[in-house]
């Protein structure tokens, strides 16, 4: 039988120290603790301070590299249009434009990787309402946004598409609190300009007529284009008149 060779055990204070982790002082300070065989009440206070220091020199890790991707990000297109309006006198117009969450994904996610930032959609349903936390990370540090809202019961949804469509909106909001992103009009450079639009009363009593004389969606079409507006809550006051004359000659 080989015979087994038998140490006898160091001094505690004999043990060589560890080496300090990440070269940080407090990890070194805790290694000496316990090879000077201090209390753990000692080392869980000092294990408390490592934490608070990584944490810190974490989030000004994120800090830096958070300003030095928004630095890089450029203003957003807004490149969907919503549009609608009721023929009805009285009805609602609804007219503007907005970016896309996959507009804004193509935008930022390759800057975002390049600074080693990443982010999350975190949902919940309850009987309050439809919630969505973005969750941004990087470098060992995480912030979280948080939006609620009803679902979106417009237009001829189902309810899969009500929850679908509010989801996506809180997504793309919560993305852009995160980031503080802003976006533009695409106007090929051009600046636009402010221009005074027809009163709810004008619209009114113009609906009205075209009401009464028969106006057809084709003949909506061509006043629309004359005009060169989208929608009659956009016509220029200096053209009302004009379409009001435009409208009656149509008349029987």
């Amino acid at each position: 039988m080989q015979a087994v060779e038998v140490r006898p055990l160091q001094p505690v204070d004999k043990l060589p120290l560890a080496p300090a982790l990440g070269q940080s002082p407090v990890m070194a300070m805790i290694a000496q603790a316990v090879a000077a065989g201090q209390s753990l009440d000692v080392i869980r206070e000092l294990k408390d301070m490592a934490k608070e220091l990584a944490a810190d020199e974490a989030r000004r890790a994120f800090d830096a590299a958070l300003a030095e991707a928004k630095g890089k990000i450029p203003v957003i297109t807004k490149n969907k249009h919503v549009g609608f309006e009721s023929r009805k006198a009285g009805g609602s117009s609804t007219d503007y434009w907005h970016e896309d969450l996959g507009q804004i994904v193509r935008t930022v996610d390759p800057i975002l990787r390049d600074h080693g930032l990443a982010y999350r959609f975190v949902p919940d349903q309850s009987s309050s309402g439809i919630k969505v936390t973005c969750v941004l990370t990087g470098h060992g540090h995480a912030e979280s946004f948080t939006l609620m809202a009803a679902a979106d019961n417009t237009g001829n949804k189902n309810s899969i598409q009500q929850v679908g469509s509010t989801l996506t909106y809180l997504q793309r909001y919560t993305l852009k609190m995160a980031l503080g992103l802003a976006a533009s009009m695409d106007d090929d450079g051009r600046k636009s300009e402010a221009v005074d639009v027809i009163t709810d009363e004008q619209r009114t009593d113009l609906l009205d007529l075209m009401e009464e004389v028969g106006f057809t969606d084709a003949d909506d079409a061509r006043l629309m284009k004359v005009f060169k507006v989208q929608y009659l809550a956009n016509l220029a006051s200096k053209d009302y008149q004009r379409a009001v004359d435009l409208v009656k000659a149509k008349q029987p």
